[in-house]
């Protein structure tokens, strides 16, 4: 089976769409960092690093230093699909992001998107 043609793309050619989606809605480029940041474990060194040099979804998820295990307190719509039933793990990350970065451009505080155990 072909790889869904979403994971071959790179990380860097996305990454400006999450930071226009934010700054359209009075968000920062700062706060898509730290989104980014939490969820994958990148220091924002490994994060510029892996703009600039062309990874792929599948590799950029693949190599995340420690993706955050409070991500699956993430839980909702995303593209009319509930996150937390995609079957497909790196499918499942990739809108784990979109996710939040959607939660980001709408308005919510840090604080939520940024999900704790309660």
């Amino acid at each position: 089976m072909a790889k869904h043609r979403i994971y071959t793309m790179s990380f860097g050619s996305v990454y400006p769409h999450y930071i226009a989606k934010a700054e359209k809605k009075g968000r920062s480029k700062r706060e898509v960092d730290k989104i980014i940041r939490w969820l994958t474990g990148y220091s924002q060194r490994q994060l510029r690093t892996r703009i600039d040099n062309g990874t792929d979804l599948e590799t950029f998820f693949a190599d995340a230093p420690e993706l955050n295990p409070n991500r699956e307190l993430i839980t909702g719509l995303i593209c009319g699909v509930r996150v937390e039933e995609i079957e497909d793990p790196l499918m499942r990350e990739v809108r784990y992001l979109d996710k939040l970065i959607d939660e980001l451009a709408r308005g919510r505080s840090m604080e939520k998107i940024l999900r704790t155990p309660s």
